[in-house]
């Protein structure tokens, strides 16, 4: 494993792509802010947002460390998501984004509680096989 794999796997890059899959099998990429525990990684997201509603369909998706545009520099791993919608079943989640995210974090919660969206929120849980090694 290189050890951009293991920083993904960690949940270290401040941006990583996250490839969905359509119906037809054709690959969505979007860049995301991550965070790990060791066991899992977690996204924070819209729940009505198109790669929630692939996830739904498909629960494959890849990542690959990236800039804020979405530019991949390292190399895709494979792994399955899931998405949590259970307000306590978010909170490791959405704890371990601020952490690492900080008061960009705080803002964007902020943001979707002030503009109503915040019921809309949901968490995505991804498991990358061996997640970290």
């Amino acid at each position: 494993m290189t050890s951009s794999e293991k920083s993904i796997r960690q949940g270290r890059p401040r941006y990583v792509s996250l490839a969905t899959f359509r119906r037809s099998g054709r690959e969505v990429r979007t860049p995301v802010w991550i965070a790990g525990d060791g066991k899992r990684l977690y996204v924070y997201t819209n729940g009505k947002s198109g790669k929630v509603k692939r996830l739904r369909a498909n629960p494959r998706v890849r990542l690959a460390p990236c800039d804020m545009r979405g530019r991949v520099h390292g190399p895709w791993i494979e792994a399955s998501a899931r998405v949590v919608e259970d307000p306590r079943a978010m909170d490791p989640g959405l704890a371990l984004l601020e952490r690492k995210y900080g008061w960009q974090m705080r803002l964007a919660r902020t943001a979707a509680r002030m503009s109503g969206r915040w019921a809309d929120r949901v968490v995505l849980e991804i498991e990358a096989g061996d997640v970290l090694d």
